[in-house]
Formats: C-alpha cells, structure tokens, sequence
C-alpha cells in the first residue's frame, strides 16, 4: 500500500494551521482607491460611512466583541480611537451594530 494512501485527513474540527497566528492589533488598514466620480454627494457620505462601519465592526470582532450588545457608543468610539479612524457619529455607530447583527 502506499504511503500516501496511510496519511489520514485530519478531522474537521481539527486546526491545520501549523503555527498559531498572533495579532498586535485588531485592524490593518487597506489600500485606499479614489472613488468613482459623478456621484451625487449623498452617495459618497453613505458610501464612506459604510466602509467605516465596515472597519469598526471588524476592529470590534477581532477584538472579541462578537454581540452588537456588548458594542456601546463608548466602546465603538474607543476602538475607533485605538485604529485611528475618526470618532464616528451616533448613526454609525447604529450602523456597526446592524453590521454585526447581520453578519450572525
């Protein structure tokens, strides 16, 4: 029999990393790209403001907080401050949590 057929798969439960991976911070900014002109303002305002919602839900997940609950004003606008975004508004905050609501 061959070596290769003896090799068993490991379970799906089971890690295949090989070395665990550690994170100093919970966000590491993208590459920003211009947008796309000929829009009407209001689409750019919406556009931006999604994309920081999008990063602050990500910054709070690799964080460890995982329940739109557990993700106050006040802790939104700290982690928002540890990545160096700027504090969001009252309506993105609102927005960071129906990110994370949805994503479950």
């Amino acid at each position: 029999m061959p070596a290769a057929a003896l090799k068993t798969k490991p379970l799906p439960t089971q890690s295949t990393a090989k070395h665990p991976v550690l994170l100093d911070l919970p966000y590491a900014p993208v590459e920003k790209r211009p947008l796309p002109p000929g829009r009407p303002r209001d689409w750019y305002i919406t556009h931006n403001r999604r994309l920081k919602a999008m990063r602050l839900a990500i910054a709070l997940l690799d964080s460890g907080v995982h329940v739109p609950n557990q993700a106050r004003n006040e802790t939104i606008r700290t982690t928002a401050e540890m990545i160096g975004v700027h504090p969001p508004s009252d309506t993105t905050c609102h927005m960071v949590r129906a990110l994370m609501r949805y994503a479950r």
